[in-house]
């Protein structure tokens, strides 16, 4: 069985979806539309009755919402449902929410924050989860890579199918996120005098037949959707 992402086209490029329970991880510059990808996963869970978590350090709840309330793919609606949950680790709520699932360990802890995320995950019987994003857990992290490791590993072991956002700017350079998870995805951009050209690429997909081509995005009143067919040079 494939989980659908919810991202119109682009399950074309994966064989009809994600496999379920998998790490996958999202990379490309600002602006060039994973939150937006991550909102569409989300919202097609819900839609269908599963159990969504989104785990970020840098919005608001409400922000997110009202981000994606302009787009017609009802995240506003679907978001107010009760298998809709949202942590923001910076502050007291999200710490509070993590404890109640795991304890020890001081709320800075790379095990205690992996602990608690796992132990949420698995008792709440979350299906789909989003973290938002590697920039910023790795301010909870002293030893960098290592620490981002082990915090990535233990992810793959949750229940959940997990989408997790990556600044990483360069397609061709490959960092720990990239070589652990199930699968990448890097987003492009490019500004030209006519506009902004926008990209979708499979970089690696496990279990997966994928062709690695870039492929056309674009931002609709639909949010983000995919041309499988229209191949894009950058």
């Amino acid at each position: 069985m494939r989980i659908p992402s919810g991202v119109s086209g682009f399950d074309h490029l994966i064989q009809g979806g994600f496999l379920p329970g998998r790490l996958y991880v999202l990379s490309g510059p600002p602006g060039s539309g994973k939150t937006t990808f991550t909102a569409q996963f989300v919202a097609e869970g819900l839609r269908n009755g599963e159990n969504c978590l989104y785990v970020t350090m840098h919005e608001s709840r409400e922000e997110l919402v009202n981000d994606m309330s302009s787009y017609e793919f009802g995240f506003e609606t679907l978001a107010a449902s009760e298998q809709f949950r949202f942590v923001n680790l910076a502050n007291k709520k999200g710490k509070r929410l993590l404890s109640q699932s795991a304890s020890g360990g001081s709320p800075s802890s790379v095990q205690s924050l992996t602990d608690k995320i796992v132990a949420f995950v698995n008792s709440r019987d979350i299906d789909r989860l989003v973290i938002d994003s590697t920039m910023l857990l790795e301010l909870f992290f002293t030893d960098g890579e290592e620490e981002m490791a082990r915090f990535l590993t233990a992810l793959k072991g949750c229940d959940a199918t997990t989408l997790l956002i990556s600044e990483m700017t360069d397609p061709s350079a490959y960092s720990d996120e990239h070589f652990l998870a199930h699968g990448v995805v890097f987003f492009h951009n490019y500004l030209e005098a006519t506009g902004m050209t926008r990209g979708i690429q499979v970089v690696k997909m496990r279990g997966t037949d994928i062709d690695c081509d870039i492929r056309s995005l674009r931002f609709t009143d639909e949010g983000l959707v995919v041309d499988p067919t229209k191949r894009v040079d950058f």
